[in-house]
């Protein structure tokens, strides 16, 4: 005699995780400060830069023309209006004929100073390179096996090397220009000339290189906006396991 199979059962609905109050206090306050920390920064660093350029321009400035002798009240950012409108007005004098010629006498008179000569044709190449659109700016990110082997680091890729460096280098392969920006400041760095061969082109562009060395990695470019991180940032921490161990996974009739 066959015994017939028994009928399968439905699988038991899994028990819901519940979080402890406590725990959803803390879960909604690391919420809080995804979301309101990078507001904060940002204007606490943007204050820093009015007043730092209110505190240089507002002394040249008459008094007579400045709002606080009419309104009860100083309106920040003041001093960055009036750099605004005098670097515009000067760009515009300098485009004609007058201008340019006021412009080539001032460069004269640098020039024939022993110090500051060098010092202001260097600086002058810098702005000239930065802000142009030629190919001798930073246009491409790439990775150099650095500082050991099976270690890489992010380098911007510069112009390639003069034909005097050049000279100087091994005559085997190309070589190339790449600036290693440092962490968390990339305004300091390491530039060297590696082979060609040895650097690997990445499809990510220049802010976004700066964005991942000055986060030491953390800011993924993916997740701009803020709202869509605090609520990502949400769910990882409500994660059963993550956000606060063991306990959290247990169901509780405190909350």
């Amino acid at each position: 005699m066959t015994i017939p199979p028994l009928p399968s059962l439905p699988p038991a609905a899994p028990h819901p995780i519940r979080l402890t109050l406590s725990h959803r206090l803390r879960n909604y306050f690391l919420t809080g400060i995804v979301v309101v920390g990078p507001v904060v920064i940002t204007i606490y660093i943007a204050l820093w830069v009015i007043g730092i350029a209110d505190g240089w321009v507002k002394p040249l400035v008459p008094k007579s023309v400045l709002p606080e002798n009419y309104l009860p009240f100083a309106i920040p950012g003041f001093g960055i209006l009036v750099l605004l409108v005098a670097l515009t007005l000067l760009g515009f004098l300098t485009a004609n004929l007058v201008g340019r010629t006021l412009v080539e006498f001032g460069e004269t008179l640098l020039a024939r100073m022993p110090v500051v000569s060098g010092l202001y044709r260097s600086v002058k190449q810098i702005f000239e390179t930065i802000f142009s659109k030629s190919d001798t700016s930073f246009r491409k990110v790439g990775l150099v096996e650095y500082p050991a082997p099976g270690c890489w680091s992010v380098v911007l890729i510069s112009s390639p090397p003069r034909p005097d460096i050049a000279g100087g280098l091994p005559k085997e392969g190309e070589f190339a220009a790449v600036f290693l920006p440092c962490a968390p400041n990339p305004t300091t760095g390491f530039f060297f000339y590696v082979p060609k061969e040895k650097v690997v082109e990445i499809p990510v562009s220049v802010d976004d290189a700066f964005k991942i060395v000055m986060s030491l990695g953390l800011i993924r470019t993916d997740e701009e906006d803020p709202r869509r991180a605090a609520i990502e940032a949400q769910k990882r921490l409500a994660a059963p396991g993550k956000a606060g161990g063991k306990g959290e996974s247990e169901p509780s009739g405190n909350d």
